[in-house]
């Protein structure tokens, strides 16, 4: 009805969440969509997890980089191999409500747009519920998109039929790689913003977000500016400012404790 969806799936060394996963892609109410995962060589059992479920269904492909190359990269390939009209994202120990597609797509369908991203819920490494969710802004116009990185990775969605194929410079860092993306795509379109839970984030003790410093982070946004989006060194600075302000703000406002009915 609304096309097929192609699903990008970058993974290292997830193989523990990798069943949930893909089960979460499974059960999906819409049927009609491909699952393109890149594993990034490895080391745990992510590889004969992702094969037995291409074994099961042909939906299912796994490409393996030949070497380590970051999620940048991995996405890139996937991105590449793309058949579907439509393009989402979901990480490797993320999770979908059985019905996200088809919710997200009836929303674009219906109202005309193009890019559109959800909210989402926060769980640990167990899948238990964290009492956290996060919401944006209605609407993210190019100069908001600059302002902040708003939408959650495994909510996005968009309409690649007039875009082409996406890239983006392989080096830039994993926890930025998304937004660059996202950035790329809004020079074309509005991103609207469906204000329904549809996805589950996990919240990992190991994950980037926890390992990494400020002053390393400050480094990959500022790295993400100058390079993807090839602005000169004072405009990178200030736009690396911005996304502090901006990340503040976030979540002041769009991060919210979820009240539990008695």
């Amino acid at each position: 009805m609304y096309g097929k969806v192609s699903i990008i799936m970058p993974n290292y060394n997830c193989g523990k969440f990798l069943q949930e996963t893909i089960n979460s892609v499974l059960n999906q109410t819409y049927r009609n969509w491909e699952l393109l995962i890149v594993d990034d060589c490895s080391t745990d059992n992510s590889v004969e997890v992702i094969r037995s479920f291409c074994d099961k269904d042909e939906r299912i492909k796994l490409f393996v980089n030949e070497k380590n190359s970051g999620a940048a990269a991995s996405r890139n390939l996937a991105m590449r191999e793309a058949t579907g009209k439509w393009i989402a994202f979901l990480d490797s120990d993320d999770l979908w409500l059985a019905e996200k597609l088809e919710k997200q797509l009836a929303f674009m369908a219906d109202n005309g747009y193009r890019f559109s991203y959800t909210s989402y819920e926060h769980v640990d490494e167990q899948t238990e519920k964290l009492n956290i969710k996060v919401i944006g802004p209605k609407v993210l116009s190019k100069r908001k998109m600059f302002h902040y990185c708003y939408p959650g990775c495994l909510t996005v969605m968009y309409d690649c039929s007039d875009i082409g194929t996406v890239q983006i410079p392989d080096e830039i860092a994993n926890g930025e790689n998304d937004y660059a993306i996202w950035l790329k795509v809004v020079k074309f379109y509005k991103c609207y913003y469906l204000s329904e839970i549809l996805a589950l984030y996990r919240v990992r003790n190991a994950s980037l977000s926890h390992k990494s410093s400020k002053l390393k982070l400050t480094k990959n946004q500022y790295k993400l500016f100058r390079v993807s989006e090839k602005r000169n060194p004072v405009r990178a600075f200030f736009c690396v400012l911005r996304i502090l302000f901006y990340g503040f703000w976030k979540k002041v406002k769009y991060v919210k404790k979820i009240k539990l009915k008695v």
